[in-house]
């Protein structure tokens, strides 16, 4: 079973705004899926649609192999949403906010205590606890807003922005549980964010979208694939021969594009025999930024064609 399937999922708000145009994509159980674009590219109206908050104006999507406008109470009990404002209780502490969720849940004055402060000790806002929220920092908010999402143990996790406002320490506690969850409880994780390289070093796989159109879907290795079929490679050396036709730079640094990796020690080999030394050589990939933009000029290019 899929965690998430969608189908040709379009949204027309009665405005006459059309935020999303027949997107289409899957997403398997335990992955960190990134949802990537820019604010309006239309990542809240997807995660409302998938959350049964709005209803399609075509196409379908199932969460669990469940339809979410057709059964919102059983898509909320299975996921977690925590959105870029959390929006909890400022007259109440931590642990009373929690407490509180955690009733509505269904789950036990016990059960619900013990999962709360296990929560707030992995967020590090144990010495918070009996504090109210009025008194939270912005990160301390995102923190408790993403422990409220937790306390039920969710099967998906939908984050927006989840590090917005965090410390770096923070941040990177957030990021090693979000891992976690993924790898060791199997919890599905639908980030949206428009911070690329932030997705990069988190994310399993990624959803690109601007201006409610999917450019593509994939991991990163199969989005790489998809743009380009060369590695650039930079050679320093202090003598490189005519016959291996390379780019030179500057003085001492010459450029190379490979198709795979093991054509690198040929050309190595190739400039040692010649004479030349090499000082450094150094492989380089194109980063989830770069294959982002190349996917945009391409959707650019076939709307200018139509």
């Amino acid at each position: 079973m899929q965690a998430v399937a969608v189908e040709n999922l379009s949204k027309t708000y009665q405005s006459g705004k059309r935020a999303l145009h027949g997107i289409s994509f899957t997403i398997e159980p335990g992955e960190i899926f990134g949802f990537l674009g820019p604010n309006g590219a239309g990542k809240t109206t997807t995660v409302k649609l998938l959350g049964g908050m709005l209803t399609p104006t075509e196409g379908h999507c199932r969460v669990f192999d469940l339809t979410p406008n057709e059964n919102p109470a059983a898509i909320h009990k299975i996921s977690g949403f925590v959105t870029e404002h959390a929006q909890m209780y400022d007259n109440m502490t931590g642990m009373e906010n929690l407490l509180f969720y955690a009733s509505i849940f269904g789950m036990s004055e016990k059960a619900g205590k013990d999962r709360a402060q296990e929560l707030l000790d992995r967020l590090s806002l144990t010495e918070a606890r009996e504090q109210k929220l009025s008194s939270y920092s912005t990160g301390m908010r995102q923190r408790l807003s993403l422990a409220r999402a937790l306390l039920h143990s969710p099967k998906i996790l939908f984050l927006d922005e989840p590090t917005s406002g965090l410390d770096p320490e923070s941040a990177k506690n957030v990021n090693t549980l979000i891992r976690h969850l993924a790898s060791e409880n199997g919890t599905t994780v639908f980030l949206c964010t428009h911070q690329l390289r932030y997705a990069q070093e988190i994310c399993t796989c990624y959803g690109l979208i601007s201006s409610g159109t999917l450019l593509a879907c994939g991991t990163l290795e199969e989005l790489r694939d998809r743009v380009t079929t060369h590695i650039p490679v930079t050679i320093h050396a202090d003598y490189v021969p005519e016959n291996l036709h390379l780019m030179k730079k500057e003085p001492g640094i010459y450029t190379a594009a490979v198709t795979a990796e093991t054509e690198i020690p040929n050309i190595v080999k190739a400039i040692v025999e010649s004479g030349g030394r090499i000082y450094h050589v150094s492989a380089g990939e194109l980063t989830l930024e770069e294959i982002y933009f190349r996917f945009l000029e391409k959707n650019k290019q076939k709307e200018e064609h139509k």
